[in-house]
């Protein structure tokens, strides 16, 4: 019989330990299938940080690294230097690489560090309980904004792949989103060409991902779909920020 679907070699047999309808696995599978069609499951490096997805190291078969709380991109920057020949990753939620570690990302990628980074929004603190997170929404309600943030109080969200578009170290800027299939497609096309684009030494990659949280967003999985559709990619389009490939 042929086998038309199996695990990715690049991920372990440990099963998540994520909420279910949280949408990290899909994203963990997006990227050891990528790994896998590229061949370079034996000199990939992966960056753990701090967050909900801080056990990538049990879940992805490669070479990891875990990074202090926000640090990944440094920690990913001193192996890419040294170990040139390796595909170095981070893999970051919102509150460790748009708070705590903002400064990181924006200088890795202003300089343009030959490193890849999937990015996390879904614009929430998952692991520690539900805080409002940079890129909380306004009037989106959070343990500590119990009635919606308030741009008077806390300012806006950060729009991380906009902002970073805007500074000529990186090679790729995209974000997508994985809440139905064809976006789940799209995504994992994005995530592809981000380490493509590393393969090739053209510069930094990042690929926002905007994902659920159905725990703290206090939701069904299939409503926190719904939600993410109907609120979340207004105020965060999909689409390419940056290519040079294009340029």
């Amino acid at each position: 019989m042929a086998v038309v679907f199996e695990r990715p070699k690049a991920l372990t047999e440990k099963p998540f330990h994520y909420c279910p309808g949280c949408t990290h696995g899909i994203v963990h599978r997006l990227v050891a299938e990528v790994i896998d069609e590229l061949g370079i499951r034996e000199s990939t490096v992966g960056v753990a940080p701090v967050g909900c997805s801080v056990f990538a190291y049990d879940y992805f078969n490669v070479d990891m690294h875990e990074a202090s709380h926000g640090r990944a991109p440094a920690v990913a920057t001193g192996i890419k230097r040294v170990l040139k020949d390796k595909t170095v990753f981070t893999y970051q939620g919102d509150g460790d690489l748009a708070s705590i570690g903002m400064a990181e990302i924006v200088h890795a990628a202003t300089r343009g560090e030959k490193i890849t980074t999937i990015f996390i929004n879904n614009a929430i603190y998952g692991m520690t309980g539900g805080q409002m997170a940079p890129t909380t929404l306004i009037g989106q309600k959070a343990t500590t904004a119990p009635y919606g943030r308030d741009p008077n109080v806390a300012g806006y969200p950060i729009r991380v792949s906009e902002l970073l578009a805007t500074l000529d170290g990186p090679a790729y800027i995209a974000r997508v989103s994985v809440h139905d299939v064809k976006n789940i497609i799209n995504a994992k096309k994005a995530i592809k060409k981000a380490f493509e684009l590393q393969l090739a030494g053209k510069g930094f990659t990042l690929v926002e991902v905007l994902s659920t949280c159905p725990t703290n967003w206090g939701m069904t999985p299939k409503d926190a779909l719904d939600w993410l559709e109907a609120n979340m990619i207004p105020q965060y389009p999909l689409g390419v920020y940056k290519d040079v490939t294009a340029e």
